[in-house]
């Protein structure tokens, strides 16, 4: 009983964190700095969307220091001692446990033939990757999560935040890391099912923490080197990237006034719409 206890106690802070969390970052939207009107107000606070910046950079600073600590250096032992197969192999497992969460997410956003993508390779890499340590498919691989629904239902991003160890989680971002961990994911609800397995959900989260950090050790140390707000970049980075997978790779709106082709395209209606329109009849 003691032991099972003790098993249970990270995750049950990790729980209870994240429902203070959601509560937060309810409140941080209902609360967050009224849009500007000027046009040019309006584009700068939309650029940077953060009123708790003071804040927002003390837990960046905390977030780097533990970094420097503990997750780097774990993470750089993990990369140099773990054979790249076995590295892989746990990458590929991880993603397919993934697979459900994005799953429903693609359903609940509507892209349905990325959801079959998503069935399809978790079938194939189940049953014939010996449980997701192979992937056997060449079947295109999706990333989708509840913040990314809750983007395309409509919802504000809120205010920026950055919370140490999860790194910039904006309160619609939040609020979709703890629907996918603790209502959507079927692992969650197997582990809470048993006393005995609680400690498989934390376990995960490190090793997939632990596994991002190895995976990108130069990328953030050229982030680093490369900036001279090192913040501000991890801040217009995130946002890029978040945008980029909401829109699930199509071009923003806009992008066709720098597309070489949208001329020839412009040229070729106004052509047709010439040839279409019927000659006047002379006049009797």
């Amino acid at each position: 009983m003691i032991s099972a206890r003790v098993q249970a106690t990270p995750w049950l802070a990790i729980r209870t964190f994240a429902r203070i969390a959601v509560i937060l970052a309810v409140a941080l939207i209902a609360a967050c700095a009224t849009v500007p009107d000027d046009p040019e107000e309006r584009a700068a606070f939309e650029e940077t969307n953060d009123p708790l910046e003071p804040m927002n950079r003390y837990f960046f600073e905390v977030h780097r220091g533990l970094d420097e600590l503990i997750f780097k250096p774990f993470a750089t032992v993990y990369r140099g001692a773990v054979p790249n197969f076995i590295q892989d192999g746990i990458r590929n497992f991880l993603d397919n446990l993934a697979s459900p969460v994005i799953f429903i997410n693609q359903l609940l956003q509507g892209e349905v033939d990325a959801a079959g993508d998503t069935f399809g390779r978790f079938l194939a890499n189940t049953f014939i990757g010996l449980g997701g340590l192979f992937d056997v498919t060449d079947i295109p691989k999706h990333d989708e999560d509840f913040g990314q629904t809750l983007a395309v239902w409509g919802a504000s991003e809120g205010p920026y935040l950055f919370i140490p160890v999860l790194g910039p989680r904006p309160p619609r971002n939040l609020a979709g890391l703890a629907v996918d961990s603790f209502v959507l994911d079927p692992v969650y609800w197997w582990a809470e099912s048993d006393k005995g397995k609680s400690w498989v959900p934390p376990v995960r989260f490190i090793l997939d923490g632990i596994d991002f950090r190895a995976r990108n050790i130069e990328t953030f140390d050229e982030i680093e080197r490369s900036s001279i707000d090192y913040y501000a970049a991890v801040r217009s980075l995130y946002r890029q990237q978040r945008a980029e997978k909401i829109r699930n790779g199509r071009p923003a709106e806009g992008d066709d006034e720098d597309d070489p082709w949208a001329k020839f395209d412009e040229d070729d209606d106004e052509q047709e719409s010439e040839d279409e329109e019927p000659a006047k009849k002379p006049s009797e």
